[in-house]
């Protein structure tokens, strides 16, 4: 297989850091070094809207607000150390046809900011419900926000579990369970135990930053009910990692069924396995991975302008180390295709997976990657067969 190119969208005049996929309209939004966030159709590849006046400084993260209906919440968190939160009703956002326009940048509503970092914001994310709202920072902390109500905000805990920059944060699919990766080295997991938010588990293998980390989907075709989500990390060190959660049972599965008693209080913790380290191919730092959620797949890109797909194919048998505790199975990946100098010789910052929206496909075809780079370009690429 190779990575082809379908279109490059006209640049923007800085970099853009990273690009978000809507949850389930044909949208991408950008996040960029020029203090704005632009709103891109994946059905038309024309752009819909530039979103900008929030913010004095760079726009670092963009994350779309899941699970709602009738409007679209964006969240933009930027260097000046600030949150913004956007709204716009679905019905002003004609992602199929719109071209852009002056007359549409009225119709996203900067509804409020959220201030307490210190630093630079280098990442937000939705929870899975909607309900909460994560963000990090170079200031060595993470924040846990709740929607009280529209544009009511309240903060649940600040997390200064790190001992350096914060550069990622991420949801669980499925529970309330949120992953941090740090420049100090390591991945952390939080969960809400009987009266604050704790630490749940520290995962330690990188010896260097980690700059991403994310969960599979349970709709990967590769997903076990019995480990339940994996995650996956990238790092400075040029290494991808998987990591599988091992339960008192040593199953994911019997852990969501056990009483509240003990999923809180003091057998709060999880304990986590490194259960694959991908084949190396990035001769420079990691910035970014996306596991899909239809084919299992995980693309990652770098500093080196590399963009990588890798599959699993094996697994090994389940490993017995005691009578009550069994090893999440071991897997290998391998990889499928790559193309350098994907941004030219910028550096690319973010892939992300999408689902094709621009013509009806199925198969290998129905999916599509999205990048972005120091160029300021955000790229559309398919996997074709060789």
């Amino acid at each position: 297989m190779r990575l082809q190119k379908v279109t490059s969208l006209p640049p923007q005049a800085e970099r853009v850091w990273q690009v978000a996929i809507h949850p389930t309209l044909p949208l991408v939004a950008t996040a960029s070094s020029d203090k704005t966030a632009r709103v891109i159709s994946l059905q038309t590849y024309n752009s819909l809207s530039t979103i900008e006046g929030g913010h004095k400084r760079s726009i670092r993260s963009v994350a779309w607000k899941p699970g709602l209906t009738g409007e679209s919440v964006l969240c933009t968190g930027s260097f000046d150390a600030t949150i913004g939160i956007w709204r716009r009703y679905e019905h002003d956002l004609d992602a199929g046809n719109g071209q852009g326009g002056d007359e549409e940048e009225e119709e996203w509503r900067f509804a409020l900011v959220l201030d307490g970092h210190e630093s630079e914001v280098k990442s937000v994310a939705w929870s899975a419900g909607g309900n909460f709202l994560a963000t990090c920072s170079r200031d060595k902390t993470v924040w846990i926000w709740e929607e009280i109500d529209e544009d009511n905000f309240e903060t649940l805990e600040v997390m200064q579990e790190h001992t350096q920059d914060v550069k990622c944060v991420t949801w669980h699919p499925e529970e309330v369970l949120l992953a941090s990766s740090s420049y100090d080295n390591t991945i952390r997991l939080y969960r809400e135990g009987s009266e604050d938010w704790v630490c749940c588990s520290l995962l330690e293998g990188h010896i260097a930053t980690v700059w991403t980390v994310e969960f599979e989907k349970p709709s990967s075709p590769r997903y076990r009910e019995e480990w339940g989500s994996r995650l996956a990390s990238c790092s400075d060190d040029l290494s991808i990692k998987v990591w599988t959660r091992i339960s008192r049972s040593g199953s994911a599965a019997e852990a969501k069924k056990a009483p509240p008693s003990i999923l809180r209080g003091e057998s709060i913790e999880e304990n986590w396995a490194e259960t694959s380290t991908l084949p190396q191919v990035h001769t420079r730092a990691v910035y970014k991975i996306s596991w899909s959620s239809k084919s299992g797949r995980i693309v990652s890109c770098g500093s080196d302008g590399r963009i990588v797909v890798y599959e699993e194919i094996s697994t090994v048998d389940t490993e017995m180390v005691e009578s009550d505790e069994r090893k999440p199975p071991k897997t290998e990946w391998k990889v499928v295709a790559e193309v350098g100098g994907a941004h030219g010789v910028f550096e690319v910052n973010c892939v992300q997976w999408s689902k094709r929206w621009d013509k009806d496909t199925k198969g290998e075809n129905d999916e599509v990657i999205v990048s972005c780079g120091d160029d300021g370009v955000v790229s559309i690429w398919e996997l074709a067969n060789t």
